[in-house]
């Protein structure tokens, strides 16, 4: 399929809407990504993406875009509440897969002749890798039902964390509208050992410090500095969301059928925002949202709990508070202007973040100043960074941003690449140790099968639907 892609502005690429294509496609990018990107099939899937019933404004895709399951991971697209679709496609298999900051109250020089401790501990608390569950943590069927309806607040009732860290989470840790019912036996059986544990392939448990800042008055308000440790947990709804996505792909087919809508990509299938197949996924899709809330949530008693046991001090003296917690792979209702109307649309974010500007009413009243905390992972290797969101990513973007690098390698293309290197010494030498279930997860994530996040954020920044505020340099990380 050849793509015609214009160039709008140094950021900014449009593919005109063309044959079955309802809207524009829009793409956020360097002109060296863009060079790279007319070889791949992430833009066709941008226009895929275009094709469907009741898509309003363009169908994006932000400078970490790569292939996807049916949208492109870093794919943005908003449906009308009455005439629009809502497609498993479009939020993922782990559904939100997001990332969690943490600030402390420590410096990195003081935790250094600790590190190698707190890595293997970090590693035996918090179980990770393929498959991975808490032998010493049973979750009964009637709870995990608590679990999947209340999200975060379940865990912090249960003891796992302080009530004032829903403050600090997208939507409080909880979307609304969960159903049980809606879910399959066996996603409840896949979740129910999984609960607390980061799972494989690119999650991860980071142990970083603050290393440059670059709006002190935006930092100061979300209480960072330079050389402080601060802490990144990048999970999401495990087995359970995978299967949640799984069942209802085949609901989907049929439903898309049902409805006579023309998929241009089967692994677009879809069903009207007004049907039951519709309402049965949103609420399935929500209880697999707060699985993954709950999951985040856990892991950070833990990850607090490690900090506690190994440095020998108690919370009042770490202060491993909670930052922000975002949603990267997600469905939500939003109300957005659009063409000066206010409109409610079903907002579908593939490997995207929520964005929203200052002033905002869904953003904690301390950060409302400075615009709601975006976080943005990198590799292993190289850097991660803190951003907030603006009126421009509002306006333009239904509030929604890039959520991190964007591979350039597959996991097999990787490991290939891989063979011969130390990649644990390699990495050892730049100063960061890394805990891994297995070398085969450590390949698949070399920073090299990564875009360097800096040029990522780079474009979201000179945009202007991301400001950026500090970048966070990686000190020990925990694979699966």
């Amino acid at each position: 399929m050849s793509i015609k892609v214009q160039q709008i502005d140094a950021c900014r690429w449009r593919i005109p809407r063309e044959g079955a294509m309802r809207t524009d496609g829009l793409i956020f990018a360097s002109e060296k990504m863009m060079q790279d990107l007319r070889r791949e099939q992430a833009l066709e899937q941008v226009c895929n993406v275009a094709t469907l019933p009741g898509i309003v404004g363009p169908s994006m895709a932000m400078p970490d875009i790569h292939w996807g399951y049916g949208f492109p991971i870093g794919g943005v697209a908003a449906f009308d509440a009455d005439d629009g679709v809502v497609s498993p496609g479009g939020v993922g298999y782990d559904i939100n897969c997001g990332v969690r900051l943490l600030r402390s109250n420590l410096e990195a020089a003081a935790i250094r002749p600790h590190l190698h401790k707190l890595a293997d501990e970090l590693f035996r608390n918090v179980p990770s890798g393929v498959g991975s569950h808490r032998r010493d943590f049973k979750l009964s069927l009637s709870e995990e039902q608590k679990v999947i309806v209340k999200g975060a607040a379940w865990a912090v009732k249960q003891g796992f964390g302080e009530a004032s860290d829903l403050d600090r989470i997208e939507g409080q840790g909880v979307l609304a509208g969960a159903d049980p019912e809606m879910v399959s036996a066996r996603a409840m059986e896949r979740g129910r050992a999984q609960l607390g544990t980061l799972g494989s392939g690119n999650h991860f448990l980071e142990i970083q410090q603050v290393e440059e800042v670059y709006d002190e008055s935006a930092a100061d308000v979300l209480g960072l500095y330079p050389g402080q440790v601060t802490v990144s947990i990048h999970t999401g709804s495990r087995g359970f969301g995978y299967q949640v996505c799984d069942d209802y792909l085949k609901i989907m087919l049929k439903a898309a059928r049902k409805y006579g809508i023309t998929l241009p990509d089967r692994q677009l299938c879809c069903a009207p925002l007004q049907s039951d197949e519709a309402r049965s996924y949103l609420a399935a899709m929500a209880c697999a949202a707060n699985f993954a809330f709950a999951n985040r949530q856990m892991i950070t008693a833990w990850v607090r709990e490690t900090f506690e046991q190994v440095l020998n001090k108690g919370p009042s003296a770490l202060r491993l508070g909670v930052i922000y917690d975002v949603c990267h792979n997600i469905a939500k209702w939003e109300k957005h202007q659009v063409k000066g109307k206010e409109r409610r649309l079903c907002v579908h974010r593939k490997g995207a973040t929520r964005a929203f500007p200052p002033g905002h009413d869904e953003i904690p009243e301390s950060y409302r100043q400075i615009g709601q905390p975006v976080l943005i992972p990198g590799d292993m290797g190289r850097y991660s960074y803190v951003l907030t969101g603006t009126a421009g990513a509002y306006e333009e973007t239904f509030g929604s941003t890039c959520h991190g690098a964007g591979r350039v390698m597959s996991r097999q293309a990787a490991k290939k690449a891989a063979r011969g290197h130390d990649l644990i010494g390699e990495l050892a030498a730049q100063g960061v140790l890394v805990r891994a279930a297995g070398r085969a997860t450590v390949a698949e994530e070399m920073p090299n099968a990564y875009k360097d996040v800096a040029d990522v954020v780079d474009v979201v920044h000179r945009a202007g639907i991301g400001h950026m505020v500090a970048r966070l340099k990686p000190m020990a990380v925990i694979k699966g």
